[in-house]
């Protein structure tokens, strides 16, 4: 049994699909899940990351864990009290979906010292494990989705500054191929292609080339097959719409990568390309496949 934590989110509803999709035995949980929101076959638990009594039953018996690392509520979390509920219910292999800013920016609060504490944790946990560290994701532009739907614009900042933003559904493919056993994945021919071993291994994860706000507008343009207007805003404006949804630290540190990102967070990875023995998605790939959310 496979437990998914945040299993409603972009990177956890995509993992549940694919770990479904193999044959694997599935327990998908977060705190909003129903029956529609998994596949025919997948057992699902509500229960609550920031309350460890909640998830004491979802890892029962299970063999591995995807833990997400909570978001907008990582600072809730007790990572260690989680990952003893989950050795105690049997756990043996956790992945833990961090973030690139763990290396990027070590001082800030939210995007570095956070996270490092939730994987410090892990590695103290005395499970085999391994740790994804994402760069941004494609399914950020979701933001955009309303002003897209009613007016055919999207409002950003920096918009020549390029990133290699990773498709979730990506993250989620590596994700499955560090749970599951080695023994359940056919790779006996693969073995010589590409290194299998995930086991106390960081797997840094982008897209496969950089792209600007300005061409994403494009690439949703194309997707949808009408025009999209694109405004470049203000740092200012946009820190005042973070600040709507962010922790003033999360926001500053969000515009400083958007704005500013340090060569690593400019570097296109080679780890996803490797695990998955393709080339990662594109921004355009993603857009297509999401479009109905910006009709």
């Amino acid at each position: 049994m496979i437990v998914v934590t945040g299993a409603t989110g972009n990177v956890g509803r995509s993992l549940v699909r694919t770990l479904a999709a193999t044959g694997e035995k599935v327990r998908a949980t977060s705190r909003g899940i129903s029956a529609r929101d998994v596949p025919d076959g997948v057992d699902w638990r509500r229960a609550d990351l920031a309350d460890v009594e909640s998830l004491r039953a979802t890892f029962d018996g299970a063999r591995a864990l995807f833990l997400q690392s909570g978001g907008a509520s990582a600072h809730l979390l007790d990572p260690g009290a989680i990952l003893d509920a989950a050795g105690a219910g049997g756990v043996e292999r956790v992945v833990l979906l961090s973030s690139q800013g763990v290396a990027t920016r070590p001082d800030s609060p939210s995007h570095g010292a956070l996270m490092r504490s939730i994987e410090d944790a892990v590695r103290r946990s005395g499970v085999e494990w391994t740790i994804l560290r994402p760069g941004g994701f494609a399914s950020n532009t979701y933001a955009w989705a309303d002003s897209v739907r009613t007016s055919r614009t999207v409002a950003a900042p920096f918009g020549d500054v390029g990133l290699p933003v990773i498709d979730p559904a990506d993250i989620a493919e590596v994700a499955a191929t560090a749970l599951r056993d080695p023994a359940d994945i056919a790779e006996v021919a693969a073995t010589a292609l590409r290194d299998p071993a995930h086991a106390g291994r960081v797997h840094e994860l982008t897209g496969p080339a950089l792209i600007t706000p300005r061409q994403q507008t494009e690439a949703l343009a194309a997707a949808l097959g009408t025009p999209i207007r694109f405004t470049e805003q203000t740092p200012d404006e946009a820190r005042a719409q973070l600040l709507h949804f962010m922790p003033e630290p999360v926001a500053d540190t969000t515009l400083a990568i958007l704005g500013e990102p340090t060569p690593e967070e400019a570097r296109v990875s080679p780890d996803a390309e490797r695990i998955l023995g393709r080339a990662p998605h594109t921004y355009a790939e993603w857009a297509r496949r999401n479009g109905a959310a910006f009709r």
